[in-house]
């Protein structure tokens, strides 16, 4: 099976944290040179010196708020000017706050809309045409099991996950021909920085501790705990690689058995 990615160029997006930063290491581990999007520099330089570099890459990183899609757009256009290919993008952004749909301001949509949706898409019309030239090209959308079922008290998330989900279904169907998939991975619940956040934000709510929030939690996944970023980064490095070559326009769940649906 052909996991290999030397001579490939990824676009990791969102890679200074969680699933994001576990997807930038284990691309390069299968011998991709990486650039890194995200918004701290600082935490930028740092994710980029410590990704593996055996096939004797040179990694990168570019500096982009994707709650400014404009900005996007100007690095997503620098990246092409300056390498001028593009192999493999990863979109990944943290998802909205937490709350029902019906006390969102119209707002909130809004932004999360740009956050989300409106960046990914400048990324695509921007390096798309570079994976067409090479008849090569993978594009995966980090999104969310809400897809499938939406999940109570992410009003915002829900929505704006779902018109991700079928964006990326169009793509894979107008990409097809060229040789570039269009997939999305579904992470269940994930240790990272915002599944803390969730748990805290609970707890607050419900009064119970946060090993008792975890608890339950734990009770609604079959395989009985989180998963790590690593795990779901494997299932993106897949995707990435020339082996899921046939494998286009779908939505992987990578959830420990959680999600009630097919």
């Amino acid at each position: 099976m052909n996991l290999s990615l030397e001579n490939r160029l990824a676009v990791v997006c969102g890679s200074t944290q969680g699933i994001g930063r576990a997807s930038a290491h284990e691309l390069a581990s299968l011998g991709a040179t990486i650039i890194c999007l995200a918004r701290n520099e600082e935490s930028l330089q740092e994710v980029v010196g410590a990704l593996p570099a055996d096939y004797g890459q040179s990694h990168a990183y570019f500096v982009a708020d994707f709650s400014t899609p404009d900005e996007v757009k100007a690095v997503a256009e620098k990246i092409a000017d300056q390498y001028g290919k593009c192999d493999v993008l990863v979109n990944n952004t943290g998802g909205p706050p937490a709350g029902p749909a019906l006390g969102a301001k119209p707002e909130d949509f809004l932004a999360a809309f740009n956050l989300h949706l409106i960046s990914n898409h400048h990324l695509v019309q921007t390096l798309a045409p570079l994976m067409k030239k090479q008849v090569y090209g993978r594009i995966i959308n980090v999104i969310s099991t809400s897809v499938k079922i939406p999940i109570p008290g992410l009003g915002v998330s829900n929505t704006i996950r779902g018109a991700v989900a079928n964006w990326s279904k169009t793509l894979s169907i107008e990409l097809g021909c060229y040789g570039i998939t269009v997939n999305n991975v579904l992470p269940g619940a994930t240790s990272t920085q915002r599944l803390d956040s969730i748990i805290a934000n609970k707890a607050a709510k419900s009064g119970k501790s946060t090993e008792e929030v975890e608890d339950e939690m734990h009770a609604e996944i079959p395989a009985r705990r989180f998963a790590k970023p690593e795990e779901t980064a494997a299932a993106i490095a897949f995707l990435a690689s020339p082996a899921a070559s046939y494998i286009n326009g779908i939505n992987l769940p990578v959830d420990g058995g959680r999600t009630g649906a097919l």
